[in-house]
């Protein structure tokens, strides 16, 4: 029996499925955009926890938290992001499925966080929104070893 050879856009790999190099480059890429708003969130959390004064104080707004806390909340979510990421890109089976819950959590609190940094939180939002595009698209598998 004569294999056929792969559509094109695809490459044939080890497995018996076709894999399409721009879903194994989403999900690389989503590794690392995972990384890199842990990395953000990181630093969020850190401005916050050094100095109240470093973000604005709102009055009046149902998700107010002391800046402080605010600092802890990003500064947790953003390690966790950060190794989960590592994790999407050496091919972690699990690592895909927390990713997704994780940028999805860390969707809602930078939602929450908007009036306090409008312009940070929308590009975390728009970071976030990618990841789980991409991991939710493509098949799992190690991008680098």
């Amino acid at each position: 029996m004569a294999q056929s050879a792969p559509a094109p856009g695809y490459r044939r790999t080890s497995g018996p499925l076709d894999e399409n190099p721009w879903a194994a480059g989403g999900v690389m890429f989503g590794g690392v955009l995972l990384m890199v708003d842990g990395v953000m969130g990181v630093i969020k959390g850190i401005s916050g926890i050094a100095s109240d004064e470093v973000y604005r104080r709102i009055s009046k707004y149902t998700f107010t938290f002391d800046v402080t806390g605010w600092g802890w909340i990003h500064l947790v979510l953003g390690v966790i992001l950060a190794l989960v990421g590592w994790s999407i890109l050496k091919g972690a089976g699990w690592a895909r499925a927390t990713g997704v819950v994780l940028a999805a959590l860390n969707m809602i609190a930078n939602f929450m966080w908007l009036p306090y940094q409008p312009i940070w939180a929308i590009i975390s939002l728009a970071i976030d929104g990618f990841v789980i595009w991409a991991l939710c698209t493509a098949p799992s598998k190690a991008v680098i070893q």
